[in-house]
């Protein structure tokens, strides 16, 4: 066998990395916006690799890959299953593994407050790959930080050159990150990329849409051939502003977007449908009644306090807006387009929250249609 050390000339879908003793850790924003970053719930999101993938050529058909993830337990929750490592062979699915063992952080829900716990280095085996040279991806866990130490393959294995394809860079909320999904290649980005056959960079943090200026800014620097921003439901799950905040905070964020890429075509997302907020302020509240984890709304209407019907009303007047002021590349969709009213009759929200991981494949064929298919607003 031949042992590659984990580089970053081995990622994709990735902005910075995190040197380590051991290894690196692979960040979905880089440096100086982590420097801005004020609370942990952001800290962790960022550092969970959604998204991001190993890319190489080889000839090698036994894998090894060497990485200390970093599992997470809710007291009081049952325990979740371990991250995923999906590969895939010439763009299809070849096999799937997880690294035993790891870090754990324990995530007190009723304050937020976290310990972690150091653990040993583990290993995600993959055999039996086809014969012959052949482009091979592995994507790490969407909710596991991941030390990445080295690749055992017994054939050598050549680094993929910066992405050919078209960029997507996409922003939005734990939905978007992948929460519920089954394995990384299963959160609705990444269904909606393999799908268009796109590079994607998905800039989806679990709790932490909240249109900070830092992610806009880093959004402006990111090379991209299309953006979508999915805008919302996390601002009305934390109560962060009011109406009156709200509305020049997008047209903030829009505009520091578009200081970048003047002319991208950029898509406004609105708040898929979620019953517990269509009509009802934050903040959200975690509820164990039931017996299981689910959440409930606790604010009260009134007084420019946000909910998601009022969002997209907003939103939608905000696009219109800008595109009549000159923005023609700018469009909107109806977030209710990729999960509504029908869909929550055949797929409930099993938390009350979070769409489950057979949502996420309807909401990502969905959005690759809306989005992506010939005469949509992300056509490329």
């Amino acid at each position: 066998m031949i042992t590659t050390p984990v580089t970053e000339s081995l990622l994709h879908g990735h902005l910075d990395v995190e040197h380590t003793g051991r290894g690196l850790i692979p960040h979905r924003l880089p440096a100086d916006a982590r420097r801005r970053i004020p609370d942990e719930q952001l800290a962790i999101a960022e550092s969970q690799p959604s998204g991001v993938r190993l890319a190489f050529r080889t000839r090698a058909t036994t894998l090894a890959l060497h990485a200390v993830p970093t599992k997470r337990v809710y007291p009081g929750v049952p325990d979740l299953p371990d991250g995923v490592y999906d590969l895939l062979v010439d763009g299809r699915p070849a096999g799937r593994a997880v690294v035993p063992g790891g870090n754990l952080r324990t995530v007190d829900l009723a304050t937020g407050r976290t310990t972690l716990t150091q653990g040993p280095p583990g290993t995600a085996h993959f055999t039996d790959l086809p014969a012959g040279d052949k482009s091979v991806e592995i994507w790490l866990p969407h909710t596991e930080t991941t030390e990445l130490i080295a690749l055992d393959s017994d054939a050598p294995v050549t680094p993929v050159a910066a992405a050919t394809r078209n960029r997507w860079l996409h922003h939005g909320s734990s939905i978007s990150h992948g929460s519920n999904a089954e394995r990384p290649t299963g959160t609705w980005p990444a269904l909606a990329a393999l799908a268009a056959g796109l590079d994607l960079t998905n800039l989806g943090f679990g709790g932490s849409a909240l249109l900070d200026p830092f992610t806009a800014r880093v959004m402006r620097d990111t090379p991209a051939d299309v953006i979508s921003v999915k805008i919302g439901i996390n601002l009305v799950n934390a109560d962060v502003m009011r109406l009156r905040a709200f509305v020049p905070a997008v047209h903030g964020f829009l505009d520091t977007i578009r200081d970048g890429h003047p002319t991208t075509p950029l898509l406004v997302v609105s708040p898929l449908l979620c019953p517990l907020q269509e009509h009802t302020p934050g903040p959200l509240a975690p509820d164990f009644s039931s017996g299981t984890l689910r959440f409930r709304a606790t604010g009260e209407p009134g007084g420019g306090r946000l909910t998601l019907s009022l969002i997209r009303e907003e939103l939608a007047r905000i696009v219109e807006a800008r595109v009549a002021e000159g923005d023609p590349h700018l469009h909107y969709l109806d977030g209710r387009l990729l999960y509504g009213e029908a869909d929550y009759e055949e797929f409930p929200l099993p938390d009350g929250l979070h769409p489950s991981a057979e949502t996420h494949r309807v909401i990502g064929a969905r959005f690759a249609r809306l989005a992506f298919a010939e005469g949509g607003p992300l056509a490329v």
